[in-house]
Parts: structure tokens; sequence; C-alpha cells
């Protein structure tokens, strides 16, 4: 009898462990379909390399875009009508000024194909991404980075590292003009240890599965933390056994330093995006030296794309 109770009770806790095991990995390999897209924009050279990298993921996954102009106001000014240095007439000419130049702004990077939205707030930049991109349910943000160097923009406190480390949504960040940009090769650099990680790489690959694109695997060795080739092609394929992977390979580079090992496997392979986790508190810092930023200030830098742990 006791026997039987025994059995029972463990045959229970198989079944339970079979149907957790099973819908987690269901889960893992069902992909969120990405919906809205939400494009920041201060008309800068910029914004506009942004708007062209939105129209052409917008394109290839039938997305929204939704076009966020932000006016921050002085402090105190709870609208431009009802401060001393503004007029209601001189406030709505502001406005349809802006207005226009929106609209100039989607039909010169968006074609008529894509369905595009936009809208003016009076906010904090940093504050007024967020709370636009919680209202609209965005999926997916794209900002253009502003740094005179590589992760200047990103290690500083201006808004993209704002909105990098805090936003709930991926966030990529872009420097340069995406005119050639073919989205094939994309690369996933991590250490493969935490468990955090693994919610992040589905979020890479929901945004990875709209496009016939190569995924790398990249784990960087430096003296101070190195894995020997065996140990580290274990980890990763421990890591991903998990997810249904379209075509990928698993690389093992050795540098320096992570930062400087992302850089150069991502030159060597013609990389059009690279993703990584960031933590809320450190944004990229933990990653990303002043040091090297000086170094490679003058390299041309790859599309970035955050997710937040």
């Amino acid at each position: 009898m006791q026997i039987y109770e025994y059995f029972t009770i463990n045959q229970t806790e198989i079944y339970s462990f079979i149907f957790v095991t099973l819908n987690k990995t269901i889960e893992f390999k069902k992909y969120r379909k990405m919906k809205k897209i939400l494009v920041p924009i201060d008309f800068s050279e910029k914004s506009e390399f942004a708007s062209k990298m939105a129209a052409k993921i917008a394109k290839k996954s039938d997305s929204i875009v939704y076009l966020l102009h932000m006016i921050e106001l002085p402090s105190g000014i709870i609208d431009m009508g009802s401060g001393s240095n503004f007029s209601i007439p001189e406030s709505m000419l502001y406005l349809r000024k802006v207005k226009e130049r929106i609209l100039e702004f989607k039909n010169q990077f968006f074609n008529k194909k894509i369905e595009v939205h936009y809208s003016i707030k009076f906010q904090h930049p940093h504050q007024g991404i967020l709370k636009y991109a919680d209202k609209i349910e965005a999926d997916l943000i794209i900002m253009g980075s502003k740094g005179h160097s590589e992760f200047e923009e990103i290690l500083i406190g201006s808004n993209t590292e704002k909105v990098v480390r805090t936003a709930k949504v991926p966030v990529i960040v872009v420097k340069k003009d995406s005119e050639k940009f073919k989205m094939k090769n994309l690369v996933f650099a991590s250490n493969f240890k935490n468990t955090d990680d693994k919610v992040v790489f589905k979020k890479f690959l929901d945004f990875a599965h709209h496009f016939k694109s190569e995924i790398h695997l990249l784990k960087v060795n430096t003296p101070s933390q190195f894995e020997n080739t065996h140990e580290a092609t274990t980890k990763i394929k421990d890591f991903i056994e998990d997810f249904d992977l379209p075509k990928y390979s698993i690389n093992i580079y050795n540098d320096a330093s992570v930062e400087k090992g992302i850089l150069d496997f991502s030159k060597d392979i013609n990389a059009d995006i690279i993703a990584l986790s960031t933590h809320g508190r450190s944004g990229l810092s933990h990653l990303f030296s002043a040091s090297v930023t000086k170094t490679l200030s003058k390299k041309a830098m790859k599309p970035i794309l955050t997710i937040k742990i």
C-alpha cells in the first residue's frame, strides 16, 4: 500500500514535470509577431537613419510605424499656451509647422504601403518615449544616436541611453545610414550562463524570425575570463536546446576584452545587427569602457539591438 502511494505521488510529479517542460519548450518555440514600431524623431540626420531602418523592418514584418516628436517645455509650463513666452496664436503656428515637418518626414521615408501614425507630445523626451511606448503597446523602439564616438551616446546620461536602460521592449540604436541594410547576419552576444538571458534570447528570436537571416551566437573569451572551446560550445548548445532556431552558427572568439571581441567579430562577418542584453541599472556600461570607445571612435558602428533583462 505504501509502495503504491509512493508510486502515485512520483507519477504525478513526473507528469507535472513533463507538462511544465513541454509547456516551456512550446512557449520558447512560439514566436511573437512584431506589430508596432515606435520611432522618436527630432528631424536630425540620426532620426532620418532610424526612420530608414524602421521602413525596412516594417516592410519585412508588416508592422505599423509610429513617429513621435517630443517637445520639452521649460520647467513649470504645462502647455505652450500658458507660458509668458508663448501666445496661443504663436503656439498654434509652431505646432502647425511641426506637423508639416512630420508629414514631410513621413512622405520622404515611408512608402504608401506602410501604415504610419504620428504624434506630438509635450514632455521630457525619455519619460515621454517610454510612456508613449506603453500606450501604443510598441514591440520595438528604433532611435538614432548622436554620440561623437561609437558608444559614447549609450554610455553617457543621454536620452538614448536612458531609453535603452529602462524600456520594456527591445530598442535598436542606429548611428549611421542604413541604406544598404540587408538583415542577413545577426549577432547575439552573451555569456550564455543566466536563465534571464533565455528570456532575452526569446525576444531576440521574436525579432529575428521576421527575416531570413543567419544567427551568429557569440561567446567572447578574454584573458581574465577564459573557457576552452569544448566547454563554451557545450554551454551554448545547452542554452539553445529549448529553442527552434533557423540557420545559425556557434562562435567562440578570443580578444582582449568583451566589447572589443564583439565589435571585431561583427566586423569580420559583416554583421547587420549586434544584439545584447542590458541591465536596468547600468545600461551597457558593464560591457563597454570609455577607453575602448575612444579607440574605436573612428570605426563604423553596427546598429545595436538591446533587450533589457
